[in-house]
């Protein structure tokens, strides 16, 4: 019984509602369509009355009420129709749309397609906001009736909007293409690397296997001539490299290069993608630092003693391919001396940098330590000087009766310069852009113990023939 009660109230209400929005209504078509129409038919009607007939039919209730009417409806169809526009015009634009192009593909090559195109959408709002939801927004080159031309033929592109009320233009709306006979080719199939610097730092990538060696190319018959090599591209990124051993990756892409290296996009290819087994591993060696100087030390003086995070000798662990990590034989680190050796030690952060090849190196930073003392010098006698880039094809001797030998000044502590071994220290002459005939050359020493250094002011007298 309650519920009964409240539905009839709850309708009550409702009617109660719907007959005071009934009286708004009348109210506001009484106000602004009746009334001002009522007064300016009024107003024509004194004016173009011709005797008191037409006054009597305008004065009737239902002939003002059937004129007001008909001009709302007249109102209402020349907007509908937009002959009268009471709403802004607005526009969007719908980015980067793909374009459908028709024609045979097993048999032609289209080049001259632009990747995307813009559509510029024009109209009323709520027709702007219903187009932008409904369709695929396609955009269609048809080349179907188009057949194989050297000449660039202009073709137009078309949209199929979904709503007819409002208005579009592509951006472009032309586009100059060129069809030409598709062709073939078989092309060899090598291997390259994404993305290395995501692959764990002490892995390094042994081998790779192909799951074909040979792939067709198809595109037109000039730019099959453009490709330079075609190569697979293994990513390294993948999540699946954890660690040492075989990863099979299926659907490796593969690009066509040119001779300049840039990618050749108008090329299709049989099969699209290939399957590698990649073969991982974490090769490492021990190399010493060595400390190299820049500049000269103070007056007299000279490097007594080198530590490296307190050891005479400081090795560290490389990771990287093996065969770039089989010509390492030790890290090299820089440090600046210019006027410097004046106290008796001084302290030298330095950073470790990665030599080429290696891809992860166990220390990043070391502390290196030099120990000064007095200076003294050394003569060392019959030093042999070695001949370096000489010109192909031709031939050095030497034009002096002493050859090639010199002597040679070694300075530093007394007690380092004492244990040099003539044989050790490496003299040599460059003939790098040097060409035939009598030529004096100067000879440079170079020293692999930073402790050391070497005075040379000789020169030797070489003749370079055919």
């Amino acid at each position: 019984m309650l519920m009964m009660k409240a539905k009839v109230k709850m309708m009550k209400k409702f009617k109660k509602a719907l007959t005071a929005l009934g009286k708004k209504i009348y109210s506001f078509i009484d106000r602004f369509i009746v009334t001002p129409i009522s007064k300016l038919v009024y107003i024509i009607g004194n004016k173009l009355a011709k005797g008191n007939k037409l006054e009597t039919i305008l004065n009737r209730p239902n002939v003002l009420v059937y004129i007001s009417l008909a001009l709302a409806v007249l109102v209402f169809y020349l907007v509908d129709s937009k002959a009268i526009t009471l709403v802004q015009t607005n526009a969007e634009i719908i980015a980067n749309q793909p374009i459908n192009v028709i024609y045979n593909k097993s048999a032609y090559v289209v080049e001259g397609i632009p990747d995307s195109v813009d559509i510029i959408l024009t109209g009323r709002k709520s027709d702007l906001y219903l187009a932008k939801q409904l369709g695929d927004h396609e955009v269609v080159l048809d080349l179907s009736d188009y057949e194989v031309s050297d000449e660039p033929v202009r073709v137009k592109l078309t949209y199929n909007k979904t709503i007819d009320s409002i208005n579009y233009k592509l951006d472009p709306s032309y586009v100059t293409v060129t069809i030409k006979k598709k062709v073939s080719d078989i092309k060899e199939v090598k291997w390259d690397l994404l993305n290395q610097d995501q692959l764990d730092e002490k892995l390094s990538v042994k081998d790779v296997k192909l799951s074909k060696d040979e792939v067709v190319v198809k595109g037109s018959a000039d730019t099959l001539a453009q490709i330079a090599s075609v190569k697979a591209l293994i990513d390294l990124s993948n999540k699946d490299f954890v660690g040492e051993g075989k990863y099979t990756v299926d659907n490796v892409g593969l690009v066509a290069y040119d001779s300049n290296g840039e990618i050749l996009n108008n090329v299709e290819m049989v099969p699209g993608t290939l399957s590698a087994e990649v073969i991982l591993e974490s090769y490492s060696k021990q190399v010493p630092i060595r400390v190299t100087t820049n500049g000269d030390l103070a007056s007299s003086r000279a490097i007594k003693n080198i530590t490296i995070n307190g050891k005479s000798e400081y090795l560290v662990t490389v990771y990287g391919d093996q065969e770039e990590l089989a010509s390492l034989d030790s890290v090299q680190v820089s440090i600046d001396v210019d006027g410097q050796g004046s106290g008796e030690s001084k302290k030298y952060p330095v950073t470790i940098s990665r030599p080429r090849g290696v891809r992860y190196i166990s220390d990043s930073s070391a502390v290196i330590e030099l120990e000064f003392d007095t200076a003294t010098q050394r003569t060392l006698t019959n030093i042999r000087v070695e001949t370096i880039n000489i010109p192909s094809g031709l031939k050095v001797t030497a034009s002096s009766s002493t050859g090639n030998v010199i002597s040679v000044i070694a300075e530093g502590v007394e007690s380092v310069i004492e244990d040099i071994d003539p044989d050790d220290v490496y003299a040599y002459i460059d003939l790098t852009n040097f060409t035939i005939g009598t030529h004096t050359v100067k000879v440079n020493v170079e020293s692999a113990d930073p402790r050391i250094k070497y005075i040379a002011s000789a020169t030797i007298e070489v003749i370079i023939s055919n």
